[in-house]
């Protein structure tokens, strides 16, 4: 996508040939920055830090530096200690563990000397697949847009929750594919884009996205998409994901789930869209097996921002000594989603959908 007209993706090999670059999303809106990935320890604190966020992404930066790891130590022992340290980071997006696991057993078929150059080849081939599955996604996901502006013949207003643009991904993104598939198809589409608190990635992100890209758009506070919904305003609603079960629960940012039950109050479809990587087959319940990631407690409590002179600075804003809670995830019953967006097409939020678009996966099970 683009920034200032001049294209870009979230993480790309360093012409150097040894290192990575990502765009250091904590210094997003308000600045736009490289970063220089060398080190197993340089792309863990990415991770950790949301130098990088969204699940697709974060699965490329664990591939990428467990590549990196292997130019220090390339011995089984060093893949195991590189996947370990990498795993640590981020317990809830699937995407992670499952870029690890294809890397590593990739890295065990051939000699230590090879592995750097290996890994290095696989994660971009990651990183590729990654750009075609969010290109498809945008694809079906578009054709729903297009589909509900024929109906209506007014302009489609979507809804959608935290980042899943292609600041989340390599490119295009996930829940804002079919949006941006949909305005370059000349589908007249208007983003309702939620500020999520407490790390208002909406506000800061997918309004920057947005912004750049010349989709018109509208940020609101968490609490008003209900409202919105109740009065006719939202058409559609579509969200990423960081797991999906494979009987069709979604598990993405915190407050989803409210935005979800509000849909299904109102009648307004709910969609999630999300590639096959983000997809565990392992699992069934969402809400009892998904790991829920519980963040620092400081994200609730202050929130960073630019002054009018053009400075930042970061202040509190709840009440000095409230203890505070800080989950980073909630589940959405696949019974609340209208359906699950992949990049082989549309189904029901089920097991039965799942498997009808992945039907290899069902002899595996």
């Amino acid at each position: 996508m683009n920034i200032d007209g001049k294209p870009y993706r979230t993480i790309f090999p360093d012409p150097d040939g040894v290192s990575v670059q990502v765009i250091d999303q904590t210094r997003l809106p308000f600045a736009f920055a490289l970063k220089r990935l060398a080190t197993l320890d340089d792309a863990a604190v990415a991770i950790r830090t949301m130098i990088v966020r969204g699940a697709p992404l974060i699965g490329v930066t664990a591939a990428y530096g467990l590549a990196l790891a292997m130019q220090a130590d390339p011995s089984l022992d060093g893949i195991d200690r590189a996947v370990a340290t990498l795993a640590a980071t981020r317990p809830t997006a699937i995407n992670l563990r499952w870029a690890l696991d294809r890397v590593s057993a990739n890295l065990r078929q051939v000699q230590p000397e090879e592995r750097f150059v290996r890994a290095f080849a696989e994660a971009g081939r990651i990183a590729e697949e990654d750009v075609a599955s969010c290109r498809a996604i945008g694809a079906h996901g578009g054709q729903i847009i297009a589909d509900l502006h024929a109906a209506t013949g007014r302009p489609v207003t979507v809804l959608t929750h935290c980042n899943a643009g292609w600041l989340a991904t390599v490119d295009w993104g996930t829940a804002l594919a079919p949006i941006y598939a949909a305005h370059e198809r000349g589908v007249p589409v208007h983003v309702l884009v939620d500020e999520t608190r407490p790390r208002s990635q909406g506000a800061a992100l997918t309004a920057f996205e947005l912004n750049g890209h010349g989709v018109p758009h509208t940020v609101i506070a968490d609490n008003a998409g209900g409202h919105l919904m109740q009065h006719g305003r939202v058409d559609l609603c579509i969200v990423g994901s960081d797991r999906t079960t494979a009987s069709g629960d979604v598990c993405n940012k915190i407050g989803t789930y409210l935005k979800a039950l509000a849909a299904h109050d109102t009648g307004v479809p709910f969609y999630a869209a999300l590639p096959f990587s983000t997809i565990d087959w392992t699992l069934e319940d969402g809400i009892r097996e998904i790991p829920i990631e519980e963040r620092d407690g400081r994200e609730v409590t202050h929130m960073t921002g630019r002054l009018a002179d053009g400075g930042f600075a970061t202040i509190e804003v709840v009440s000095p000594g409230s203890p505070v809670a800080n989950p980073a995830f909630d589940v959405t019953p696949a019974r609340l989603m209208t359906g699950i967006i992949t990049e082989r097409g549309v189904c029901l939020a089920s097991a039965e959908g799942l498997y009808g678009l992945y039907p290899e996966r069902r002899k595996a099970a």
